[in-house]
């Protein structure tokens, strides 16, 4: 279990990196950075399940849960704003 959970945590580092490297892009849009911050967002959420899977320990389930939530109120936001920001 723990080479999976080692395995899993440098594969989902890899991915926040490079969600990052796409959020910090210069001629990047919007939207690109909106879609990159949710990524972002999703490596926590699933960092955040493997270090519970890892330790067994409960208690992060709470932080998955808030993360997610925020993380799709966010990406709901962006999106209206894009869509409408446009218009204005």
């Amino acid at each position: 279990m723990t080479i999976a959970t080692t395995v899993a945590f440098v594969l989902i580092a890899s991915a926040a990196l490079l969600n990052v490297a796409r959020i910090i892009r210069r001629d990047s849009r919007l939207a690109d950075r909106a879609l990159g911050l949710d990524m972002l967002s999703v490596s926590v959420v699933s960092g955040s399940a493997v270090l519970a899977a890892r330790t067994g320990n409960s208690i992060y389930l709470d932080l998955i849960v808030a993360t997610s939530l925020l993380g799709f109120l966010s990406t709901v936001t962006m999106a209206r704003f894009i869509e409408t920001g446009s218009r204005r």
